[in-house]
């Protein structure tokens, strides 16, 4: 049976009443950097990295305090973005190993995403940048509701080589897709995607899109040119300098699509998120998640809260906050319902229709609990209200992230009714989730010194 007729008609129930001035649609663009650390914007209080690009979107746009994704690494967020869902309903809360004849490590064929839901509804949809939801054919983007697609399918990428000569290259040198082809990329690799973005744009002006833009930086290896690394030269520390000036070229790029889409007057009608997939990896790149404690991997708020801003200019405040918990779930929710998209009706949907909440026509926070589970059941988190459970292992932690954002005072031992209620709470959300359908792949073994 054809997916459609899952579908059931959610613009009347949940699509946002659009402004009489608006003439169209609205543009929808995701741009999603990898491994940002919190505190390595501007707007979050970053100091030594110049971030002009993207503090001027949350300056001009709706920042949010309380922002998290649904998992604190990589391929598993990527999931629960595209679909709206707790990755963990469908087995995908693993990386997936980077090996084309692998039916099974991947966004299960069955999951509808984000880019079928709006292509569905007329929109031009385009991915670009890093893809990292499996590696098989039946994975790729362009089967996945997108219509145009350039970028890679692996984890993560080289900033200045690919292998184009040898289709089985490691994962960090596969050739460069466009629309599923190999292509020649002599660019530095942010810059490319930043080029290619502008491009979609540029081309699509006068439809509806929607553009996923899934930069890798500033994920390792750190690869930056002399150009950005001389910007940020008083950094002393040198593998925060080559992160620092991979946030550099970010910037830029985010910069360079907010120009163009003021070249072609779609500022007003376009509607943009901005976050990162997780924490950063602090011991890796160096990565600043101030003030959270841990960093990528990890369910404190290190591993999961991120920079999150949305900007529609017209439609949104500009340069406030808002507070409430918010998951990177709600993206898909929340871009259905201002597309007057239909959405899946045969499943959960988890994320929510952000408009109403932060527009102030909703009287209740988006979300009551939000939950997160690594390796099966190897960590776990529940955030209520400012109550947080943390189990990692068998040990069950409880904060106050009001009183106690940095995770540092356990009030397990004070707080007991509110330690037995999310527990039975995760409990209860455990129950209805699967085990892991794949496993992550590995790591390299070190190399041995001489």
């Amino acid at each position: 049976m054809h997916r459609r007729t899952f579908l059931k008609t959610a613009a009347a129930a949940t699509a946002m009443p659009l402004a009489a001035a608006t003439t169209r649609r609205p543009n929808i663009i995701v741009i999603l950097a990898d491994d940002l650390g919190f505190a390595d914007v501007g707007f979050e209080g970053a100091k030594d990295i110049p971030t002009p690009y993207i503090d001027r979107l949350a300056r001009n746009g709706l920042r949010f305090t309380n922002a998290c994704v649904s998992h604190p690494f990589c391929s598993p967020t990527r999931a629960g973005l595209m679909t709206g869902r707790y990755q963990h309903r469908f087995g995908h809360e693993n990386n997936p190993k980077y090996d084309p004849n692998d039916q099974v490590a991947g966004l299960p064929a069955g999951e509808i995403t984000i880019a079928n839901v709006l292509s569905d509804a007329g929109y031009v949809t385009g991915q670009i940048g890093k893809w990292h939801l499996g590696a098989a054919p039946k994975f790729h983007p362009l089967k996945r509701g997108f219509q145009e697609q350039f970028g890679f399918i692996g984890g993560g990428h080289d900033y200045f080589k690919a292998d184009l000569d040898h289709p089985n290259a490691r994962e960090y040198m596969i050739p460069i897709e466009r629309n599923g082809q190999p292509v020649a990329e002599s660019e530095y690799l942010t810059d490319a995607f930043t080029r290619e973005a502008c491009s979609f744009v540029g081309r699509h002006a006068k439809d509806p899109f929607f553009l996923y833009l899934a930069y890798n930086a500033p994920h390792t290896p750190l690869q930056a040119p002399r150009a950005y690394l001389d910007r940020v030269s008083d950094i002393k520390d040198p593998i925060r300098r080559s992160y620092a000036a991979m946030i550099c070229a970010l910037d830029d790029g985010v910069g360079r699509l907010a120009a163009m889409l003021e070249v072609l007057k779609l500022e007003n009608d376009t509607l943009i998120f901005f976050l990162s997939d997780n924490g950063g990896p602090t011991p890796v790149t160096h990565a600043d998640n101030h003030p959270f404690r841990g960093y990528k991997g990890q369910v404190y708020e290190g591993g999961i809260h991120v920079p999150f801003v949305m900007k529609w200019p017209g439609q949104l405040p500009a340069g406030e906050t808002y507070g409430s918990p918010i998951i990177s779930l709600d993206i898909f929710s929340t871009a259905a319902a201002v597309a007057g998209a239909q959405v899946p009706g045969d499943r959960i949907i988890d994320g929510v229709n952000l408009m109403p909440h932060i527009t102030g026509k909703g009287s209740q926070p988006p979300h009551d609990k939000l939950y997160w589970r690594t390796g099966g059941g190897q960590s776990f988190a529940v955030r209520q209200g400012n109550w947080k459970l943390v189990k990692i292992g068998n040990r069950t932690e409880l904060y106050d992230l009001e009183a106690d954002v940095g995770e540092s005072k356990d009030a397990a031992t004070t707080q007991p009714e509110i330690l037995q209620r999310l527990e039975t709470a995760r409990q209860s959300w455990h129950r209805q989730m699967i085990p892991p359908l794949f496993e992550s792949p590995e790591p390299a073994p070190a190399k041995k010194k001489n």
